[in-house]
């Protein structure tokens, strides 16, 4: 009879036996030439450069195991770099991963874990192609993505000038209010909460939008992580240029409106200052034709810094050290 652990862990297999059972679930892709197995994989790059982007995640920091399965963990993850690399307007190709993980860790979160890099990586064709495992007693997540830039010039932070236009695509404001609902223990009742839980627990980037930006001339662009009004500071900064935003082309989608009204919040400062949803921001001349996935929010001018027309934020997004 087991009385106090009945779940395989992943200290029942060792190391070898836990690198084994990672790389039996991940697939390879057309871009790698040697995957997991030896002392380093093998990518092509056809371009001849190669962008690459990386990030830690640690438990009980940007995710709790409490709150999210080890499949929304790993999509989440995942995501978070794939975005970086899709915003310098590049294709991503591959992901490696460093993973510290307890003795005691579930094989069946393990397992789910693999699932979700392999799973979010397929969504922009690429491949886990390798990575590192250790013993740690929190779950901790170094991924490193790699890009190709199909000839295109890489789309920096630098190039935004006055008289062009500010867009975004993709969503904003459901991480920080799946976040708040989950911090507040308030129940996700109905489809529009469990949404922005949902929100907070695995990002949905709109990697595509990344080249096409790039296509359409865009000069200069970033995934949204730590809030959009501190990320287009980055820009601003590295432009020399001021951002002037207006709160009026901010539409708040649904589940972010109901989770700001179940706990009494202002929907429009998760939008402008809530991190991780890893939408893509991005600087256009003023007289591009942008498809409908990416919609005009503010403009450029001279000075410096990123307003609001007609509002006071406080709070500018997520600081690691403050």
């Amino acid at each position: 009879m087991c009385v106090r652990r009945c779940a395989i862990t992943v200290g029942d297999l060792g190391e070898f036996g836990v690198v084994n059972r990672i790389t039996a679930r991940l697939p390879q892709g057309a871009a790698v030439i040697l995957g997991p197995g030896d002392d380093a994989a093998v990518m092509s790059a056809p371009d001849g450069r190669v962008v690459v982007s990386t990030d830690l995640l640690l438990e009980g920091r940007h995710f709790r195991r409490d709150w999210s399965g080890g499949y929304d963990v790993g999509r989440k993850a995942a995501a978070q770099n794939l975005a970086d690399v899709a915003a310098m307007g590049a294709t991503p190709t591959s992901i490696v991963v460093g993973l510290g993980i307890p003795a005691d860790l579930p094989l069946d979160w393990l397992d789910a874990l693999t699932d979700g890099f392999r799973d979010e990586c397929a969504t922009v064709g690429a491949s886990v192609a390798g990575g590192d495992v250790t013993r740690c007693d929190l779950v901790v997540l170094g991924v490193t993505a790699l890009g190709d830039l199909n000839g295109r010039a890489p789309v920096r932070r630098s190039g935004a000038r006055p008289g062009q236009v500010v867009a975004v695509a993709g969503r904003l404001g459901y991480a920080a209010a799946g976040w708040a609902l989950l911090e507040a223990g308030v129940p996700a009742d109905g489809p529009a909460l469990r949404e922005a839980v949902a929100g907070h627990r695995r990002p949905c980037p709109p990697y595509a939008m990344g080249p096409v930006a790039a296509e359409l001339g865009a000069t200069a662009m970033l995934d949204v992580s730590d809030g959009l009004l501190q990320d287009l500071g980055h820009v601003a900064e590295a432009s020399g240029v001021r951002v002037e935003l207006d709160p009026e082309a901010f539409a708040v989608a649904e589940p972010v409106a109901a989770a700001a009204k179940e706990l009494g919040a202002d929907p429009l400062e998760w939008v402008l200052t809530g991190g991780e949803d890893h939408a893509l921001a991005a600087v256009f001349p003023a007289d591009v034709r942008l498809p409908a996935a990416w919609r005009v929010v503010g403009r450029v001018s001279e000075g410096e810094g990123v307003v609001v027309r007609g509002r006071e934020i406080g709070r500018r997004g997520w600081d690691h050290f403050q």
